[in-house]
Order: structure tokens, then sequence, then C-alpha cells
């Protein structure tokens, strides 16, 4: 065994043994616990279990890529993943956290008093995470697969079994507290590559200020291969694609089940701004520095690896051709190999970064240890999101309310067994890039849950009927729009699917708003409700008044 393999394994199998440790000495002992931690977390730690929440495989091992090989336009991936918190923050986070219950579809349920809306959204929670969880499993596939050198597969089924056994055992109170040391474990493992090829490169220590100074070079040097400028606006699509992406990111996340679910963790509506608040600074650390590492990795790629002879390729290229996700072809039989005869895949930029900038074995093995952090983290969470939607909200809420406790906890522990098993099986042939397949994922939130949430919290006339009928065709619209633009070459404006949530979002919003309006209005009691929702948690709305909680009146 070499050296890089074994630092690499040592450091993977150090975190896993953290993060299963973690899981057991946090093991969930009630259905508080399993669902929402105890509602005892902090805002601070709650922030980092947000971050690492939210970056997931897409983010650690896909975003830089994308962004490598679409340039400008890969940027729409950044404002709206990181534009999104502030909406949900904003927007949505302490007043869902106000109404006190437990799971995304138990609010719309209870909002709407309709069994019927809790089960559709329900559904859709386990549509929305599931496809989701696809892109988390076949992310640490490519991890694992690279590290063993084996196929991707397997290391799929790898991180399956690690996924199942630990959001199984420790349920939300276990995956908060493994996501904060997984949030540590994936930024430094991010931050510290980014920060040597600064140095490398640059001479300055902070990427975040001289990736700038590249941009010049690597323009002369497009133009040189005669490609389109890397930081020129809409190459990769249109205007309209641009936009209506950055939208379905932004909203999808304020839509996003086992993101939401994180803001119920916490004690107090102020405890869940500020989670916002540390969760976006945590966040932004990894977003400001993809565009760096992206513009890193392509200037080391044209520079020192492009117009090499095709024999003389380094020792690291020969390892990612065997897991399929680099292709390397004399196409012109020069015996050079020319930037266009090197087909590198979004997927792999991260994690092969450490090895084309010659960082070492320790480096090497730490972004490993992280890229699974990520993949990991965001995957627990999103088995909690599908094990709560069916266990708490279709199980326990519809169709046995007199469960016991302890047939509840087991019911959910096993649906997330269920869930990551048939996810896993998936993710063996996956049906696109990672970053392609959480946005699907986002599409569905956008024109699902983003329209009925705002509505339920905004809008006092919105009704079950209504609810019902936005979720069923936004829905609808938005599959139809990504199996169209995807399978049939269908766009309108040129928005692609992963654009899809804008015209789902629309659909819904429309169709919440007719069919409320021409049905009956929410009983009184439901209207004071939603108004009390508006006020911070002191205060209770009752019968046109305002109270203190104290019994006071507020004028």
């Amino acid at each position: 065994m070499d050296t890089q393999f074994l630092v690499s394994l040592t450091i993977i199998l150090a975190t896993f043994a953290l993060y299963i440790g973690i899981a057991i000495y946090n093991k969930a002992k009630a259905t508080s616990d399993f669902y929402v931690a105890g509602r005892g977390v902090p805002p601070i730690f709650n922030g980092m279990a947000i971050g690492a929440d939210w970056m997931s495989a897409a983010s650690f091992i896909g975003m830089a890529g994308t962004i490598m090989l679409l340039g400008y336009d890969g940027l729409a991936y950044i404002m709206g993943w990181t534009g999104g918190y502030l909406l949900l923050t904003f927007l949505l986070a302490p007043q869902l956290r106000k109404y006190g219950r437990y799971t995304v579809p138990e609010f719309i349920g209870d909002r709407f008093d309709s069994h019927t809306a809790r089960v559709i959204a329900a559904v859709i929670t386990i549509i929305i995470s599931f496809t989701y969880s696809i892109g988390q499993l076949s992310g640490s596939g490519v991890v694992i697969g690279r590290l063993f050198e084996i196929d991707a597969k397997l290391g799929t089924m790898i991180g399956v079994v690690l996924i199942a056994f630990y959001a199984a055992f420790g349920g939300m109170k276990g995956i908060t507290w493994t996501q904060v040391a997984q949030y540590i474990i994936l930024i430094i493992a991010y931050l510290i590559p980014v920060i040597f090829m600064s140095l490398q490169i640059t001479g300055n220590p902070m990427p975040w200020l001289s990736y700038g100074e590249l941009v010049g070079k690597m323009g002369e040097l497009d133009r040189e291969l005669g490609i389109s400028e890397y930081f020129a606006p809409f190459t990769n699509g249109t205007k309209w694609q641009f936009l209506a992406l950055m939208f379905t990111l932004m909203a999808g996340t304020a839509g996003l089940p086992h993101v939401i679910v994180r803001f119920y963790t916490v004690s107090t509506m102020k405890a869940a701004r500020w989670s916002g608040a540390w969760a976006l600074l945590f966040i932004g650390l990894l977003y400001l520095s993809a565009p760096a590492y992206a513009a890193f990795s392509r200037f080391i790629l044209m520079t020192k690896v492009a117009g090499s002879k095709i024999s003389e390729l380094p020792e690291w290229t020969k390892t990612w051709v065997d897991t399929g996700k680099l292709q390397v072809a004399d196409g012109n039989g020069d015996g050079i190999l020319q930037w266009s005869e090197l087909v590198i895949s979004n997927d792999i930029v991260v994690m092969a970064t450490p090895e084309i900038a010659n960082l070492g074995v320790f480096v090497i093995g730490l972004v490993a240890a992280g890229a699974m952090a990520a993949a990991l983290s965001t995957a627990g969470g999103l088995m909690i999101a599908i094990s709560s939607s069916f266990a708490h909200d279709i199980y326990y809420r519809v169709l046995k309310p007199n469960a016991t406790e302890k047939k509840r906890l087991s019911v959910a522990r096993w649906s997330i067994v269920i869930a990551t098993l048939f996810a896993g099986l998936i993710a063996l042939n996956p049906p696109g890039a990672i970053t392609q397949i959480v946005a699907w994922a986002f599409a569905l939130a956008t024109g699902t849950f983003f329209p009925a949430l705002v509505l339920g919290v905004w809008w006092k006339r919105s009704n079950a009927k209504g609810v019902i009928a936005g979720l069923l065709v936004g829905l609808g619209v938005t599959l139809t729009y990504i199996f169209a633009a995807k399978y049939g070459g269908f766009t309108i404006l040129g928005i692609i699917d992963t654009g899809a949530g804008v015209f789902g979002a629309a659909a819904a919003f429309l169709t919440n708003i007719i069919v409320s309006l021409s049905t009956e209005a929410p009983s009184q009691k439901i209207q004071e409700e939603v108004i009390d929702l508006r006020y911070p948690e002191q205060m209770v709305y009752k019968n046109g008044e305002v109270w203190m909680n104290d019994g006071t009146k507020q004028l």
C-alpha cells in the first residue's frame, strides 16, 4: 500500500469513528430527540449544523467544478443558494418555529386543518429528499471509489451502510452534533488547499483577494486557445436560464424540508433568527472560496497539464481515468494533450485539486475526509426528513394516532434504513451530475413548498383547498418541465431543466390564490393563528387584540 492511501484511509476511518461515536453518545431516546433534538441546540452550533446540512456533496465536490466548467454562468449557484438563506431566515424560519411543530408537513396539515394536505406534503417531502439524497450518495461513491481505487458504485454502497447506521441510531439529536463535527472537518478540508494554491500561484495566502489577478491571464489563455472567455457572461446558457436557476435555488432553499426542520431544533424565534445568521457566516466561508478554487484549478490545468506530452502526464491523471471521471484522448494524433482533449467531470475538480497542485498526501486525505463529511452530513439530514414525513406525519398523525413512543421510534428508524438503501440503488447509476440532480430537488421545493409556506404564513385567507391544489399543480408543472427539458429538448426562453422551479412556483402561487378566493375562508381561529405568527414570541394575537405573555394588553 502506498503512503497516500494509508494517510487518506487513516483520516477517513478516524472521522467515521468520530461520527459513529457522537451518534451513539447522543442516541435519541424520545421522539422529540429523534425529530427536533429536544429543541435545545444553541444557535451557534445549530448554525454549524445548518452549514454542514447545507454544504452537501454538490457544494463541496461539485460547486467549484461547476464554476470551473461554466465560468460566470456558474455563479447562479452561489447567489441562489446563499440568497435563499436570507429569504428563509427573515420570511419563514422564525414564524415556523413559533408554530411549534416537528416537520413541514405537520405545519401544513395543522395550519390548513387538513389531513389530505398533510399527507400530500409528506409525500412531496419524501420525493424532494429522496431526489436530493441520490446526489449525496453518488458523491460519497466518488470519494470512496477514489480513495480505495474501486468502482464508484461499490463506494456508494459503503456510504449507504454508514449513513443508515448513524442516522437511524442517533436521530436528529445525534445528527445535529455529528453535523457540527462534520462542518469543522469539511471547512478546514476545503480552505487549506485553496489557501496553498493561492500561495503557489500568486504568493498571497488570501485566495478571496488574490484570484482576481488571474482574470487577465486566463482571458489571454482563452483567446490563444480560441475558446469562449471564462469570465464572459451567458456563454453556457441564456440570461433567462441564469435568472431562472438563481430563483429556483433561492426559493428552493427557503422551501427545503430538511433545512427548515433545523430551525425547529432551537428553543425560541430569536434563536431561529440567530441560527440563520450564524449559518450564513459558516456557509459564506465555503461559497466565497469556490470561485477561487475554480479559477486556480483551471489555471493549473491550462498551464501545467494541457500542452503536455500524452506519455508524460502526471501520475494522478491515470488514477482518475480509472474511475471513469476523467477522459484523456489524443484526438489529432500529435502526442500532445490539447485543452479540448481533456474532458474532466465537474464532480472531481475539488477531489483532484490537491493532486493537481501537488499539495501532499495529508491534504489529499483531508480533502477526502471533508468530501465524505459533506456528503454524509446532508444525507443524514435528508434521511431524517424522509423518516419524519413517513413515521410522524403519515404513520402517527394519520394512520396510528395511538401508537406508543417505542413503536414510533422503531418505525422512524426502519424507514431511514429502507429509504437509504433504496436511494443508494438509484445512486449506483445516477440520472445526471451531482449539481444537476440537486438542482432538480430545489426546483421541486420551489414549485411546491415555497408558495405553500409563504402564503400559509403571510396570507390568512389561504385555505386547505387552495394549498392542496397549489401543491399538486406546482409538483405537476415542475416535474413536467424537468422531463420535457431534459428528455424532450423543450425549453421556454432557453430555460432548461435546472430552472424548472420558476414555472412551478408561478403555477402554484396562482392556483393557491385563485382556489382559496373561490372557496370558503378558513375558520376565524386559524386566521388568528396566522396573524399571531407575525408577532414576537412574547406576544399573542387574540380576538383582534395583541397581548403580552404577562397578561398586559398592547395598544
